[in-house]
This record gives structure tokens, sequence and C-alpha cells, in this order.
């Protein structure tokens, strides 16, 4: 399963505006380059977050956006939700299954869980915590990356 760049492009500017604010506003542009993303498309993704309430913008000189609650308060699920990016572990619809005569998978219900558990947890996870590094169950900062395959091998 992947997130698309939607979801993860927003959830990276949402994190570089809680770390960059200072109370006042950041230009999108700024983001745009630090984070290097299209400019334009975070303008897309904004409206999105500002039409979600989860950002604020202040129009003129010295203008930009600004978090529209505490970071603590806002969960990554909600602004991955903001920019449309339902996070989807089947092929399966509301009304449909995958198969070819509408029926679920036999893994369907497996799926689902899984879906359950990374949305109930983004949803335990806030951009605070993405911002000062203690995102709940992950490796601090800086720590090496270690190869699941070689772990587990290694048993």
């Amino acid at each position: 399963m992947k997130l698309s760049t939607k979801g993860r492009y927003a959830v990276m500017a949402m994190v570089d505006l809680c770390q960059t604010s200072t109370g006042k506003p950041v230009a999108l542009a700024d983001v745009a380059e630090r984070q290097e993303i299209s400019l334009s498309y975070l303008e897309q993704l904004f409206g999105k977050l500002r039409h979600a309430q989860l950002v604020k913008s202040v129009r003129g000189p010295g203008g930009g956006y600004l978090l529209a609650r505490p970071a603590d308060e806002i969960c990554i699920s909600e602004v991955i939700l903001a920019v449309d990016e339902p996070i989807s572990t089947t092929r399966c619809t509301k009304t449909e299954g995958c198969r070819s005569d509408n029926a679920r998978c036999l893994t369907h219900e497996l799926w689902e869980a899984l879906r359950d558990q990374i949305h109930n947890y983004l949803g335990s996870v806030t951009l605070a915590h993405v911002a000062d590094g203690t995102v709940p169950g992950a490796r601090p900062r800086g720590a090496a990356d270690q190869d699941v395959s070689s772990t587990i091998a290694a048993e």
C-alpha cells in the first residue's frame, strides 16, 4: 500500500508550517522551496486545507498561512482526509466487491482491518509529534534504518 503524493505532500507542508511559524504567516512559496514541492500544487492542497479549517490564510504583504489550531490538536489523519485522500487498502467500494461477480475477495476483512489500524494510528499522531520528532512508535531521528528482512533472517 502506498499513500499518494497528495497526502504525503500535505503532511510535509503542514509540518513545515508547524516548525517555521513563529506566530506570523508563512509564505507558501517558502514552504514549496524548503520541501521541494511545486508551488501550484501546494496552492491546490492549501485550498483544501483551508476549506477543512486546518489552516488560515492571511492576504497582503507579509501574508501567508497559519495553522488554524495548535499543532498538538491537528491529527495527521485530518490532513490526509482534508486533501481527499481516503486510506484504501482494498479494491472494493462500499457497494461493490473487487471480484468480477461483485463479491468481496477472500482477504477483504484483513485489508479492511489494516485500513482501520492505519486510520487509528494516523488519528493518534499530531503535527506536533512529527515536528518535534516524538512520533509514537517511531525510531528516534538519526537512528540508522535497519533492513527488516535482515532482522527476520537473523532470528
